[in-house]
């Protein structure tokens, strides 16, 4: 937004001194919607929307945290800009620096927090998650513990949101799991992350804080998960971050103790896979024709990114092999949605094809990965196609 008086373009800092003497600042529309009193220098429907989006989002955080909603006095004011460069100045004058994409300001007194996002950056998808989470969270607990507050916020910032149904998405978000694996043996001891706000933070903590998130979320054992959701009714919205945190490291341990919890957190992370090792592994089964140990890595691999076509090839890929053809095509169907080589996979579709009998079809898939790709394909499907007619 920039508002020309007498040709003169208004500075920044002016802009920012009108948006905290008014509230709105000049041509900031307003939306009101459940929880959230959204500011958007796009208009109205761009408030209304972002307004709805993050109704969503709270009501997926509250479904983990069951906040008591009636805690909340007002409305979670968030602001939007589409200017780079009055959202810059507008952050750097309350943060001393800028923030990409989106960055909460919390402030002791409630009524001056708000949620600052810079629609249509690069970075606006992934870091309003992660800041969405924070005002969420210290809306309720304004001083938690500080692995809770990044761990989560971590955790959820792969929770994206789909504008054409207006529904939220989730892909688990691993991609620290390489840092926090490769430590190995440095690996920093579990009290460290739990008392971090009183030892001081550790390296690599932000990837440690996610890898607790997810172990106490997803290990499997009833105990960690109880404790966790026991831990959340026992934070405190006037404790400090220390207190917070003693609390909650003093409820977790009392399942199994601290060494066996060290363990099994060690554990958990060696057993879980990135993407990459499971596409890794699941290659490897089908060269070695192991193809069920194949098939569970690849349906493994689906599971932790359903939108990533790798999978999908390579399931079709097996089906082929198992002559189970109808769902070969299928897969590589799925493939291609999620972006895969269309040559690559049109010729793969165009074996599958032929093996039916379906040849006119077969020739089809053929002759259209030569037209994508003729340095890969054009002498190949020559030769196949000749055998087809």
């Amino acid at each position: 937004m920039k508002k020309i008086i007498h040709g003169v373009i208004l500075s920044a800092v002016l802009l920012c001194s009108l948006y905290a003497q008014e509230g709105t600042g000049p041509e900031m529309a307003e939306a009101v919607r459940g929880y959230y009193r959204v500011f958007s220098q796009r208009g109205w429907a761009d408030a209304d929307t972002l307004a709805r989006e993050l109704e969503q989002r709270f009501n997926e955080f509250n479904r983990l945290f069951h906040f008591d909603k009636q805690r909340l006095r007002s409305p979670l004011v968030v602001r939007a800009f589409e200017d780079r460069e009055i959202y810059n100045a507008y952050v750097s004058t309350r943060l001393g620096k800028t923030r990409d994409g989106a960055v909460y300001l919390h402030y002791n007194q409630p009524d001056r927090r708000e949620l600052v996002i810079l629609r249509g950056s690069p970075e606006e998808p992934w870091m309003l998650a992660h800041q969405a989470f924070i005002q969420f969270f210290r809306a309720f607990i304004p001083s938690p513990p500080a692995w809770m507050q990044e761990g989560f916020a971590i955790y959820f910032n792969t929770l994206g949101f789909d504008r054409t149904t207006d529904k939220l998405t989730y892909e688990e978000n691993l991609s620290w799991l390489d840092e926090v694996k490769t430590l190995g043996q440095a690996t920093p001891p579990l009290e460290s992350i739990l008392l971090a706000d009183i030892r001081g933070i550790p390296d690599h903590f932000q990837g440690l804080s996610w890898a607790l998130v997810s172990f106490l979320l997803n290990s499997g054992n009833p105990d960690y998960f109880r404790a966790l959701i026991e831990s959340f009714i026992l934070l405190s919205d006037s404790a400090s971050a220390a207190i917070n945190s003693e609390t909650v490291m003093k409820r977790i341990t009392l399942w199994t103790g601290a060494n066996t919890l060290q363990n099994d957190y060690q554990t958990y992370l060696v057993g879980r896979k990135t993407f990459r090792e499971l596409i890794d592994e699941g290659q490897r089964a089908y060269e070695a024709k192991d193809y069920i140990g194949a098939e569970q890595s690849f349906l493994t691999a689906i599971d932790q990114r359903p939108s990533h076509y790798a999978s999908y090839y390579y399931l079709g890929l097996l089906a082929y092999e198992e002559k189970k053809y109808d769902r070969a095509e299928g897969y590589y169907r799925s493939a291609l949605q999620y972006g895969a080589d269309q040559a690559l996979v049109q010729y793969a579709r165009g074996l599958n094809a032929a093996a039916q009998g379906h040849n006119a079809e077969a020739i089809n898939f053929l002759q259209e990965a030569a037209r994508l790709s003729p340095p890969r394909y054009k002498e190949r499907v020559e030769n196949l196609i000749s055998g087809l007619r």
